[in-house]
């Protein structure tokens, strides 16, 4: 008997993503740990000093949580309705937050009850931040006005109406105590100078703004509304640098990684895209299983956190040193001794010496069976058959089918066909199954369907390459006059290309005898 062997599967070039720097960076994260708040998730803060701990706000709570724990270490719950924009000091003592029933309070986080309470608005707050300075608070409400608060003497210092609808973001600046800087469904971003009367710059965003966020350098305003993120210089009067527009869905939040070289939005689309700030193409995309209200990257991306709008908080902690190894390890892990020596007594049976009947056996699992449709591995059963087609069995292998094995089939042959990775082989098994099979065509509706959708398949896939021809020919031709011509001297000849004189454009004399 003829020594065996095997069927060679050929290694086709892999159509996924391209693994780049941050791909790696971006994908280093653990599974995300899940925590079940009371409502929707509308805002969530970082504080600033390690351990980093984050403040979530949802529904009439507002929770404090470790860096690494699933249940709260601290909860404000002093509210008589639902709870907005709690906001950490750049210290960690204090907590400010906003709420529905326009009054905005202020916690020491080591505390329960409000240590300060301040009045003044006539709608729902749900903008909140601390002053540089630490000493003052800037609100903004849905009464259309935005505001400062002196915290010692729990006195409101000043107050701006400018907006004509609801001011749902703002932020202060981190380098000038009197400056900051709103967004508001009228479509405006305003930026105020607490020692002027009024706005000292105004960008129109075209859409409802839902978050503003200002660079550490605080020369590069972003915002978001709509399904666009837009970029503003601040340094050259609010002038608009980038428009973007990558999300299906209205944008909720942004986010800046830790050397500010990364910027993050969350959408309503379920989408978190991730920028390069050099150039802002995309260059990762975290999805999730409900619509995103809040986003927060811990100040040294070790953890990024999300809320939705079901009410699920989603945390993401990045693998340790050990972890990493330990997983390297896992993949380079060999097979031990056991597995080795398993098979060293097996003596094969005789139905096993006939190559072909297992090949065809083999056809028939890779085709029909749960594991490949599994596994999505294609390759194999195509080399089955390219196997089986050059042994000249191939039709063999694919006759005496019934209608079940008939149709997965077709559905594995409408899966692949038009892939030019595997159409040589596929489109001869086609035709084969074609002559095979035409006798039976309008006994089984299944296989009925299925011949329609494989015809109107190739049909389209024809009318694509017919179409790629013709701009194949339109290139040929643009290619073709923009290169120079160059003329091509002849030895013997006194004119380009071998023309003799008087030859170009006159006719010759056999042409005239004739």
């Amino acid at each position: 008997m003829a020594s065996f062997k095997s069927t060679k599967i050929p290694i086709y070039p892999k159509l996924g993503e391209k693994v780049t720097p941050d791909t790696l960076y971006w994908k280093n994260y653990k599974a995300p740990v899940q925590i079940k708040e009371f409502g929707a998730v509308t805002s969530i803060d970082f504080s600033s000093l390690a351990p980093h701990n984050y403040a979530v706000t949802a529904s009439t709570r507002i929770h404090i949580y470790g860096p690494f724990s699933t249940e709260p270490v601290k909860t404000f719950t002093r509210f008589k309705d639902t709870a907005y924009s709690g906001k950490f000091r750049s210290d960690g003592q204090l907590l400010v937050a906003g709420c529905e029933d326009s009054v905005v309070r202020l916690f020491d986080v080591s505390g329960k009850v409000a240590l300060r309470v301040f009045k003044g608005h006539t709608k729902g707050v749900h903008v909140t931040d601390f002053t540089s300075d630490c000493y003052h608070i800037l609100t903004g409400s849905d009464d259309y006005t935005c505001r400062l608060w002196d915290i010692p003497n729990s006195t409101e210092l000043t107050s701006y109406k400018e907006h004509t609808d609801y001011i749902r973001c703002g932020t202060t600046s981190k380098l000038n105590r009197d400056i900051f800087i709103t967004g508001s469904y009228d479509h405006t971003l305003r930026v105020f100078d607490a020692r002027v009367e009024k706005s000292v710059m105004t960008m129109d965003h075209s859409q409802p703004v839902e978050s503003v966020l200002l660079y550490p350098s605080e020369g590069l305003l972003v915002s978001a509304g709509g399904r666009y993120v837009k970029v503003w210089d601040l340094l050259k009067g609010g002038q608009p640098l980038v428009s973007l527009k990558n999300h299906h869905k209205t944008v909720t939040c942004l986010s800046l990684s830790s050397n500010g070289q990364r910027l993050l939005s969350a959408s309503l689309d379920r989408h978190v895209k991730i920028y390069n700030t050099t150039n802002y193409k995309v260059v990762h995309n975290f999805d999730y299983a409900a619509s995103i209200l809040s986003l927060a990257l811990a100040p040294d991306d070790e953890s990024i956190v999300v809320g939705m709008t079901n009410g699920v908080l989603s945390i993401k902690h990045r693998k340790s040193p050990e972890e990493k190894r330990e997983m390297v390890g896992k993949q380079r892990m060999q097979p031990v001794y056991r597995i080795f020596v398993k098979g060293r007594n097996y003596v094969p049976k005789k139905a096993s010496t006939n190559i072909l009947y297992d090949l065809d056996s083999f056809l028939s699992v890779c085709v029909c069976s749960q594991s490949w449709r599994r596994n999505r591995k294609p390759e194999i059963t195509v080399a089955v058959m390219k196997e089986l087609d050059r042994r000249g069995t191939l039709k063999n292998a694919l006759a005496g089918r019934d209608e079940q094995n008939l149709s997965q089939l077709l559905n594995f042959l409408i899966g692949n066909v038009v892939d030019p990775r595997f159409t040589p082989v596929l489109v001869t098994a086609t035709e084969m199954i074609l002559d095979i099979y035409q006798a039976v065509v309008g006994q089984s509706s299944v296989v009925d369907r299925q011949l329609v959708r494989l015809q109107e398949l190739v049909e389209r896939e024809v009318d694509y390459q017919q179409d790629l021809l013709e701009v194949l020919g339109m290139l040929d031709t643009l290619f073709a006059t923009s290169l120079p011509r160059k003329e091509v001297p002849c030895p013997g000849s006194s004119r380009p290309n071998g023309l003799a004189e008087g030859s170009l454009g006159a006719p010759g004399p056999q042409l005239q005898a004739a």
